[in-house]
């Protein structure tokens, strides 16, 4: 799959998570720049996108991620 198809992707599922329909990430994209994006969300967001790819993620991979790009890219990498 690409990276602007994953990245698609991953903003659908935060739109949804918080219910936020003018959501538009890219990949300097951090918590600190989206309204209500806390840890518990963070939590949602992590369990959502892990059920939508197929795939887990490790704490340590988790922990690593700086921005959206970054998680992008661990998507990509599975």
């Amino acid at each position: 799959m690409e990276r602007n198809e994953i990245l698609k992707q991953v903003n659908a599922i935060f739109v949804d998570i918080l219910d936020n329909e003018g959501l538009v990430l890219n990949d300097t994209t951090t918590a600190n720049d989206v309204e209500d994006w806390d840890s518990l969300t963070h939590i949602h967001l992590v369990v959502a996108i892990e059920k939508h790819f197929g795939i887990r993620f490790t704490s340590q991979e988790i922990q690593s991620w700086n921005n959206i790009g970054e998680l992008v890219d661990c998507i990509a990498s599975k």
